[in-house]
């Protein structure tokens, strides 16, 4: 080709999308949404959970430099992970479930990126006017001190937002109250500073400049959620059956022949990731549901029924199409996919309470010696080593006694005590050296390997647990 016809570029520059406000049952469920989740998430680090004198007090906690998760009166240790697991499987399943009902809502009203970007858009609707006074504002080219005034009360409204962002993440790691003082006095930890500055730098970007380009282009979840979905779904869709022809309002009537949809694009106009929901679906559509809204206000000053842009199914194209009435809403949510769903979180929840209502309070884990297996003391008595590490669970100190169960020649001898007992401090795990000695003259059996109980109780309640192990060595 030659330099005087250049090859046309593949990129095309990102023009931003200035949504209009709208209201509506929708735009206010959205609003609910925020202001609970986005108090839950800077207000939990702050309650305050009273589990005794010797463990943390707040009530939602990640002790990385102890190895707990505290969740009110439930404390997950590390060798309990498969409930953290088991969590993530059931928000994983409900994911599922609902993107298999109503499409993408937890895009349109739940996801970090759209709360976020949701407040984002609040301040700058607030600092610099309503839809038409923004795109004005972007157009001028020229930087007067009008335009640098509101580009820098916007941006720094937007960077306290951020900062609070990464403040609230790290209050989750420690102490709330004492990490915010070291924070303000400059003697935090240089990783608080730093997860903060990160945080601060992708909420600022993130929701104020990216917005819909994380939703189109580096989330997965579009690419992944038309395997959830079916002609069953319910999501926001456009009834073109009714809507087409489209024409212009014509001295305050619709003209004879045309369809209910007057082009106001409205319904453009208010949507957060700028595509027109009379094209059909679309990968980019969140099912944020505000174009709902904005076209249900207007079908109502028209005097056209609501709807024209609703929640539907596509299996019900048929019976609109005929003047038939669609199925009942329950009939597509309540559907083999979703009862398979709904089945299998509820299955994994059951089990993650039935396995935390079982777990003891204290529990031990017992490691033999394997280097040597087993000694011959000089009286001719063999020794086995083991490392017993017994965990206290409890917001006070336990004294746990150690008994074994096996073959009446063995005895137990704990190291550093003449006593078959130790002092276990409150949510600690304490290593213990533990021998089991077979006396002289009295082998437990003739075999190398005899099976044996170690039993540990809590001498103020009673509780036990034990651990199966094996004694090794052949007798004379």
């Amino acid at each position: 080709m030659s330099d005087s016809n250049p090859a046309p570029s593949l990129y095309a520059a990102r023009e931003p999308i200035f949504p209009r406000r709208v209201s509506g049952k929708f735009r206010n469920l959205k609003w609910y949404i925020m202001a609970v989740t986005l108090g839950i998430y800077y207000l939990t680090p702050w309650i305050r959970w009273d589990r005794g004198p010797s463990l943390p007090d707040q009530a939602v906690l990640l002790d990385l430099a102890n190895r707990r998760f505290y969740f009110f009166w439930i404390e997950i240790w590390p060798h309990e992970f498969y409930f953290v697991a088991g969590l993530l499987i059931m928000a994983g399943l409900g994911l599922f479930l609902f993107t298999s009902a109503l499409g993408r809502v937890w895009c349109g009203y739940a996801c970090p990126q759209t709360v976020w970007t949701d407040l984002f858009i609040l301040v700058e609707r607030w600092i610099e006017g309503d839809r038409n006074a923004r795109l004005r504002l972007h157009r001028q080219k020229k930087m007067d001190f009008r335009k640098a005034r509101l580009r820098v009360t916007k941006w720094t409204a937007w960077f306290l937002i951020g900062l609070a962002t990464g403040g609230a993440w790290v209050f989750y790691f420690a102490d709330a109250p004492t990490l915010a003082y070291d924070l303000v006095t400059l003697n935090a930890h240089p990783i608080a500073y730093s997860t903060m500055l990160i945080l601060t730098a992708t909420t600022f970007l993130f929701g104020g400049f990216a917005r819909e380009q994380i939703c189109i282009y580096a989330c997965p979840w579009p690419r992944i959620q038309a395997a959830m979905m079916d002609e069953d779904t319910l999501t926001v869709g456009y009834r073109e059956w009714r809507g087409e022809p489209r024409g212009k309002l014509k001295k305050g009537q619709v003209a004879e022949g045309q369809g209910d949809c007057i082009d106001c694009m409205a319904c453009v106009n208010v949507c957060p990731v700028g595509i027109d929901i009379r094209d059909g679906q679309q990968m980019e559509c969140i099912t944020c549901a505000l174009c709902i809204d904005a076209c249900d206000d207007v079908m109502a000053k028209i005097g056209k029924p609501r709807g024209l842009i609703d929640y539907m199914a596509l299996s019900d194209e048929t019976l609109e199409r005929s003047g038939q009435p669609p199925k009942n809403v329950w009939k597509h949510i309540l559907r083999p996919r979703t009862i398979m769903y709904t089945s299998m979180w509820s299955l994994v929840g059951v089990g993650l309470l039935f396995a935390l209502f079982i777990r003891s309070d204290i529990e031990l884990t017992v490691a033999p010696e394997r280097n040597p297996t087993y000694v011959t003391l000089s009286d001719g008595s063999i020794r086995n080593t083991y490392d017993v590490r017994l965990r206290n669970k409890h917001g006070e100190d336990r004294v746990f006694k150690l008994s074994i169960k096996g073959d009446p020649a063995m005895r137990l001898q704990l190291e550093g005590t003449v006593y078959h007992s130790v002092n276990v401090p409150a949510d600690t795990a304490l290593l213990q050296r533990v021998y089991i000695v077979s006396a002289k003259g009295a082998p437990p059996s003739q075999a190398s390997s005899t099976p044996v109980r170690i039993w540990v109780e809590d001498l103020i309640n009673g509780e036990r647990a034990h651990k199966d192990t094996s004694f090794n060595g052949k007798g004379n």
